[in-house]
């Protein structure tokens, strides 16, 4: 029924039977506290009453998450604990999309009541649209009924209660996230035979197309012609060939070029590092950071972004086959430096090299922030719902863990030490090799240092490493993860107050 769903962001709702349209009404039991049943009737008359509201609202704790169910699994009330450490989100965000996926509820048209403070609203909605993933190939899923979830919002004004709708702007802004991140979940979780490299460049040309603009494709062997040694290395054993893309926004007026830079791996199989038959599943989503950046610069296209902003695509299937990279091998990347293959599988940051090098000589950004999920040991060094950030700047370092924080989809740094960490890929016949040689030094920063190499360490820019390796999945599901993150990263330089009011100030690049 998820995957079925469609979802819609609504300034108001009018008053509906929950026998016709099922309602949850969720937010901090803090703020449900504070809310007249004036307030709620809409949702729940003529089948929950005054008297059963109140009853429902004194049994919600502050301190944890609870539900009650209101009228015959069609009406409930959920509070959300008001407990967020400094390290994480103060919206609690993640606690929404827990308690919504277990408050689902089956019908035509269902409705979600969302109850927080302005601040919280961004945060809030794209918790809100992760929890109905697009992709499905379950068969009886044609048998149901498709469901239209509405989701409204009831914005804490004081502390008597009084609240507010969210602005017509707003909801543009939200229903452009909400897309965004479904069809970001949808890539990562479609399987490599559906969403290989030449699938993922339809998407680009179709976001393109949306945003009217033409995507820059090099593809094949014009990878190689061209100098890009790390895509094609990478991508050159598969069926569907390496790729890499660009979409660029140049509105007049502009006077920052800003660069994302996404890692592509359709699947990774290690290369002839082969994977081991169970550390393999699940490789389909390697793409995840290419396609949050996707996600993301829709978002920013559409909300008016005042800078220019390229969208960078590294795009490969990291294949077995006779045409495959060895271990031994040396390529030489787009940046000029060559590159000894000691491990096939720490393919990521060569394609990535070649993107960030394409983004500093042919782009000339003055802020470059790649994404990707490089390592495994990112979620060892900042768990399941942090990405971990590596950065030139501390500057940089700050607005990325406070735009993590507003926007819901955490951040959390990595040590920033080149001079100690970068000798772990010393080689004697090359410029470098591609993996550590001790893996117990700091795995997640060196990588990211690996990729900040072909920027160049004379690069006068601010560069951001984003590792999301753990939290583009939770279950068996992608988030969508980056989308929000980007968004209330770059949100200065949007037209939507929405996003101004969760981004961190500009002054880190």
């Amino acid at each position: 029924q998820l995957a079925m769903a469609t979802v819609e962001f609504h300034k108001e709702l009018l008053p509906e039977d929950p026998i016709n349209r099922p309602c949850t009404i969720i937010g901090k039991t803090e703020y449900i506290k504070k809310l007249s049943y004036c307030t709620v009737s809409m949702f729940l008359e003529p089948r929950v009453n005054l008297q059963t509201w109140n009853l429902a609202v004194e049994r919600l704790s502050v301190s944890s998450n609870v539900s009650c169910n209101l009228w015959l699994d069609k009406v409930s009330v959920a509070g959300l604990s008001n407990v967020a450490s400094r390290h994480s989100a103060p919206s609690v965000a993640h606690f929404l999309a827990k308690m919504l996926l277990a408050e689902k509820k089956s019908g035509e048209q269902t409705a979600v009541v969302v109850v927080c403070r302005q601040s919280e609203v961004f945060a809030l909605g794209c918790a809100v649209a992760r929890c109905f993933p697009l992709y499905s190939r379950v068969t009886q899923q044609s048998k149901k009924t498709a469901s239209t979830v509405l989701v409204t919002f009831l914005v804490i004004q004081d502390t008597e209660g009084a609240t507010s709708a969210v602005t017509d702007e707003d909801i543009r802004c939200l229903n452009d996230a909400c897309k965004a991140i479904r069809f970001t979940q949808e890539i990562v979780d479609a399987p490599c035979n559906e969403m290989h490299t030449d699938a993922f460049l339809d998407r680009v040309r179709e976001v393109g197309g949306e945003l009217s603009i033409k995507p820059l494709i090099i593809q094949g062997e014009e990878l190689e012609i061209g100098g890009f040694g790390g895509i094609y290395g990478v991508g050159k054993a598969a069926i569907h060939q390496p790729a890499l893309a660009v979409l660029s926004h140049t509105p007049p007026g502009a006077t920052k070029t800003i660069c994302w830079v996404g890692k592509g791996i359709v699947y990774d199989t290690g290369g002839l590092s082969l994977k081991s038959p169970t550390s393999m599943p699940g490789m389909k989503r390697d793409c995840g950071g290419a396609a949050g950046i996707l996600g993301a610069f829709y978002v920013a296209v559409k909300q008016g972004f005042t800078q220019n902003l390229h969208a960078v695509f590294c795009l490969a299937e990291n294949a077995v086959g006779p045409m495959a990279t060895r271990p031994d091998d040396i390529h030489k990347l787009y940046s000029g430096k060559t590159v000894e293959i000691n491990n096939t599988d720490a393919e990521g940051r060569l394609v990535l090299g070649d993107g960030v090098a394409y983004a500093r000589k042919d782009l000339k950004a003055d802020c470059v922030l790649d994404m990707a999920t490089l390592t495994g040991a990112q979620g060892i060094s900042t768990g399941k719902h942090h990405a971990a950030v590596l950065c030139n700047t501390e500057e940089g370092e700050k607005a990325a863990v406070q735009a993590g924080r507003q926007s819901g989809d955490m951040t959390f740094p990595l040590v920033y030490c080149p001079e100690l960490h970068f000798s772990e890929f010393n080689s004697v016949v090359a410029d470098m090799k591609n993996s550590v040689a001790s893996r117990d030094n700091a795995q997640s920063s060196c990588a990211g240092l690996f990729i900040g190499a072909h920027l160049g360490t004379d690069y006068e820019g601010t560069w951001i490493h984003v590792d999301m390796a753990a939290p583009v999945y939770s279950g068996e599901r992608a988030t969508g993860y980056g989308v929000a993150l980007l968004s209330a990263l770059f949100g200065k330089c949007s037209g939507s107050s929405l996003l101004n009011t969760v981004a961190p100030p500009m002054d880190f690049f």
